[in-house]
């Protein structure tokens, strides 16, 4: 009896043996792949974060370059309106100048006016004079 159960126990500690064995033969290659997905996801997050960095360098270039031409198109902005301020002040100081020369004009045209009639009454007095000079002995 006790032989028996010797051996009886004896393949069962051989079958749990081999159940022991087959189970961490299972964990070792289960850790072994785990391994293998932890170095690829490891590889993976290099990837990611080496294109993570392109991007961030690629994204504050192009911003360096918007605010350069953001800058450079203010600066242009402020001289075009200084030019206008200036192309306004000066069409002013046109403008008043030709309203100063329109007023020279129209005050001679009317001593011209003045003058041709004064000229043409001058002529009237005269012929009535030479007609009269001409009547009288």
């Amino acid at each position: 009896l006790i032989s028996s159960a010797t051996k009886s126990l004896r393949m069962e500690t051989e079958i749990l043996e081999k159940k022991l064995q087959d189970a961490q033969m299972k964990l070792a290659e289960k850790d072994g792949d785990k391994e293998k997905e932890i170095q690829s996801l490891k590889r993976f997050i290099s990837e990611l974060e080496f294109q993570l960095t392109m991007e961030k360098s690629n994204s504050e270039s192009f911003l360096g370059k918007l605010r350069k031409e953001i800058k450079h198109k203010s600066d242009e902005l402020e001289k075009l309106s200084q030019e206008k301020t200036q192309l306004i002040h000066s069409l002013s100081q046109v403008q008043e100048e030709n309203s100063l020369l329109q007023d020279t004009v129209r005050r001679e045209c009317e001593e011209r006016f003045e003058l041709t009639a004064a000229l043409g009454r001058a002529r009237e007095q005269v012929l009535e004079l030479r007609r009269l000079s001409g009547t009288l002995p």
